[in-house]
């Protein structure tokens, strides 16, 4: 009857993914362009 445990690794888990999302690289249009025709080589 560990419940606590439980939620407190949600609230973790919520919170990585919240830096995770924050910390991602946002490419430009045309970045996503290169890297596109880059794997198609």
């Amino acid at each position: 009857m560990n419940k606590k445990s439980g939620t407190s690794k949600d609230a973790a888990d919520k919170l990585v993914r919240g830096i995770k999302r924050k910390t991602r690289k946002q490419y430009s249009a045309a970045e996503k362009i290169r890297i596109v025709l880059a794997g198609l080589r």
